[in-house]
C-alpha cells in the first residue's frame, strides 16, 4: 500500500471520527436537556382539570402524585407550601389550592435558576436548568400581567444567553457572564413578584 493511499485512508478516517464524535455530541446534549420527569408539571393539569369539576377526591390524587415537589420547598427552604396545598384541598377551597400550586411553580422557577447560578461553570448543567425554568414559567402565563410576561420573557432569554457557549471544537465559544446572569435572575425573580425565603440577595 502506497504513502498516498495511507495518507488517503487517514484523512477519511479522521473525518468519520470528526462526523461520529460530533453527532454523538449533539445526541448527549439533546438526551440530557430532555432527560426526567417532571412530576409537578404533569400532575399540575390533573389537579387544574380536578378543581374545574370540583372533584376534591380527584384534586387530592393529582396532589399526592406532586406531593414530594411541594414538601422539598418546606423541607429546603421553609416555604410551607405543601401544608398550605393540603389545608386548602380538606377545606375544599379552589382558590387556595390555585394559589399554593401557583407559588410553587413560581419556587420551581427560581430554585432551576439559584441552581444553574450555582453551576454557571458547567454549560450543560446550566443549560438544563434554565431551559426547564422556562417549562415553569410557560405555566404562569396566564396568572401573570402582560407586562410582566414580557419582562419574564425577556429575563429569561438574558439568563440562557449568560451562561455562554462552549461552542462546537471551540469555536463560537462564549465564556459565562455570572454578573448579568444575577441581573437577569433578579429580573426575573422581579417579573414573577416571587423570592425564595432563602434567596441569594445578590
Amino acid at each position: 500500500m502506497s504513502l498516498k493511499t495511507i495518507n488517503r485512508i487517514t484523512v477519511k478516517s479522521f473525518i468519520l471520527s470528526l462526523f461520529v464524535l460530533l453527532f454523538s455530541a449533539q445526541s448527549f446534549a439533546y438526551s440530557y436537556a430532555a432527560a426526567g420527569k417532571e412530576p409537578l408539571i404533569e400532575g399540575r393539569e390533573a389537579l387544574l382539570k380536578a378543581l374545574s369539576a370540583n372533584d376534591y377526591t380527584a384534586v387530592q390524587t393529582a396532589y399526592d402524585s406532586m406531593q414530594k415537589e411541594f414538601v422539598y420547598f418546606n423541607e429546603h427552604h421553609g416555604l410551607a407550601v405543601d401544608q398550605q396545598m393540603q389545608t386548602a384541598i380538606t377545606n375544599k377551597d379552589q382558590q387556595g389550592v390555585t394559589t399554593a400550586l401557583i407559588t410553587t411553580i413560581k419556587a420551581e422557577v427560581m430554585r432551576r435558576l439559584n441552581g444553574a447560578e450555582q453551576n454557571i461553570n458547567d454549560y450543560q448543567v446550566a443549560k438544563v436548568l434554565v431551559v426547564k425554568s422556562k417549562l415553569f414559567i410557560d405555566l404562569l402565563a396566564a396568572d401573570l400581567t402582560a407586562d410582566n410576561r414580557q419582562q419574564a420573557d425577556i429575563a429569561i432569554r438574558g439568563a440562557l444567553a449568560s451562561i455562554g457557549n462552549p461552542g462546537v471544537f471551540g469555536v463560537g465559544q462564549k465564556p459565562a457572564d455570572v454578573t448579568r446572569y444575577i441581573k437577569y435572575r433578579t429580573n426575573l425573580q422581579a417579573a414573577l413578584q416571587f423570592t425564595l425565603p432563602d434567596a441569594p440577595t445578590k
